[in-house]
């Protein structure tokens, strides 16, 4: 069985559309919903802290979870060459580091004939948790992850199906079919619009689905979640939820299922940067709230050379 050493952020993350978590990922500002030459942002919640920091190429550099005044999880990411070479969880208890529970993911990258990294993952007190091989094909998509542990050995297998206007990514664990991601584009009233279908199994028979429809810019319009029906042998909708945007801000979301219908909305206070990002999160009715502390770069003079003579 496969085990996940994974780090989990807080809701301001917002995964793009078609990212998939068993890719390394490099993450950037774009990634936090975050515009500009952000150098750090503090996420407030009423149930957590959580920093991010950022180089000036806009990518992520290190993550502060704060739990309480005493528990936190530092992450620490370390490149060379633009690629991702080294990830460090710190984990603190009462304000002493864990070494049982803090690790180190180190990133090997060979990209002779294709690329291959190999990942190894190490606590602190210099247990071996996990090694993880990912093998891309000729074209630069992952085809193979190999996993190993003190448990065994996993392989988990990509398959890549076009047809027409869309591609099918079937992914497999140990053979049986574990996830298939269909993404597709349609015409919508306001351009192309891509939609992104996720179907799950569990010991290759269908579960649940998630359907995602994207606008011309990228932002959610659609997501509708469905559960399969054994006796119909179909998924059927639970609920589907409509995003609402004004001058392209998220303005409202209306969540439909067969018997109910709610609202929640959305209120954006925005600094005063050039390209603007939210500061403040408040959600209505429950009256849920999100506040971003963000500092930037400083904008860099341009030098004017003058030529004499």
């Amino acid at each position: 069985m496969i085990k996940h050493y994974t780090i989990l952020f807080l809701s301001c993350f917002f995964m793009g559309p078609g990212l998939r978590s068993q890719e390394i990922q490099i993450f950037t500002v774009q990634d936090f919903d975050l515009n500009g030459k952000v150098k750090s942002c503090l996420v407030i919640t009423d149930y957590g802290r959580e920093s991010f920091e950022f180089n000036k190429e806009g990518i992520l550099t290190k993550t502060v979870t704060q739990y309480n005044d005493t528990d936190q999880d530092i992450t620490y990411y370390k490149y060379n060459n633009g690629e991702l070479v080294e990830r460090r969880m710190e984990s603190y208890k009462n304000n002493v580091l864990d070494a049982s529970t803090s690790m180190a993911n180190f990133y090997e990258i060979d990209t002779v004939p294709q690329r291959k990294v190999l990942e190894k993952i190490i606590s602190y007190d210099k247990e071996f948790l996990e090694q993880q091989e990912y093998l891309y094909d000729e074209e630069g998509r992952l085809s193979k992850i190999i996993t190993s542990n003190s448990e065994g050995v996993d392989e988990t297998t990509f398959e890549y199906t076009p047809y027409k206007n869309e591609l099918t990514t079937s992914i497999f664990t140990n053979g049986i079919l574990e996830k298939a991601i269909r993404t597709s584009e349609r015409k919508g009233t306001s351009g192309v619009q891509e939609v992104i279908l996720t179907k799950e199994y569990i010991d290759g028979e269908p579960n649940r689905a998630k359907e995602e429809v994207f606008n011309a810019k990228k932002k959610i319009v659609t997501r509708e979640f469905f559960q399969y029906d054994i006796d119909e042998k179909e998924f059927v909708s639970q609920k589907k939820l409509f995003y609402h945007y004004a001058n392209g801000v998220l303005d409202k979301v209306v969540t439909k299922t067969v018997n109910t219908e709610s609202v929640e909305n959305y209120i954006f206070q925005f600094d005063n940067n050039e390209e603007k990002n939210w500061v403040k999160k408040i959600i209505t009715p429950g009256n849920t709230y999100t506040t971003r502390v963000i500092k930037y770069y400083p904008e860099e003079e341009e030098k004017v050379e003058t030529n004499e003579g």
